[in-house]
């Protein structure tokens, strides 16, 4: 599935209960999501408020009149300085995947960066985590780092690898 192919829209405040639905069945497979616990949607009402503005928008990607994924810019360290710069994470549900949609949705965002005034796109992914890193590598990313063992997975430490691209203005 290529970028046109797909409808993505800006997230409504109704999405809310899918994003975070999509986002917890990610948590116990310990692949995806630093979290080891659910979470609640209250708890994530204050970052989806965080992506009203116009520079860091939540998109979802709907299939048969329900929210099958979504991707979020977030500010990455929040500091005036990197204002050009953001972390981009994809969540696709269960039923979704293997389809393309991650793919194109982050196709489109590198794609739509240069309009919300971005030079810099970041992923933070699990080093174990083959398939998120093969997409963002796809997708234009190089590794630009790697934490060792940073994260506590259960009974295992983790690497974080930070994935990059530069975006041409």
């Amino acid at each position: 599935m290529n970028a046109a192919a797909i409808a993505h829209r800006l997230a409504r405040a109704g999405d809310l209960p899918a994003i975070v639905a999509i986002y917890n069945d990610t948590v116990a497979s310990r692949l995806v999501t630093a979290d080891l616990d659910p979470v609640s949607v209250d708890s994530r009402r204050a970052w989806f408020e965080a992506h009203a503005g116009a520079t860091r928008p939540l998109w979802v990607v709907e299939q048969q009149g329900q929210v099958a994924a979504w991707l979020s810019f977030a500010d990455f360290y929040g500091r005036p300085a990197y204002a050009a710069t953001a972390e981009i994470s994809v969540y696709v549900a269960a039923q979704a995947r293997r389809q393309g949609i991650a793919s194109a949705l982050l196709q489109r965002a590198v794609q739509a960066s240069p309009g919300f005034g971005l030079r810099t796109l970041l992923g933070f992914i699990f080093g174990h985590n083959e398939p998120s890193l093969q997409l963002f590598a796809r997708a234009g990313f190089a590794r630009w780092g790697n934490l060792p063992r940073v994260a506590r997975l259960d009974e295992h430490e983790r690497d974080l690898v930070l994935m990059g691209l530069r975006i041409a203005p």
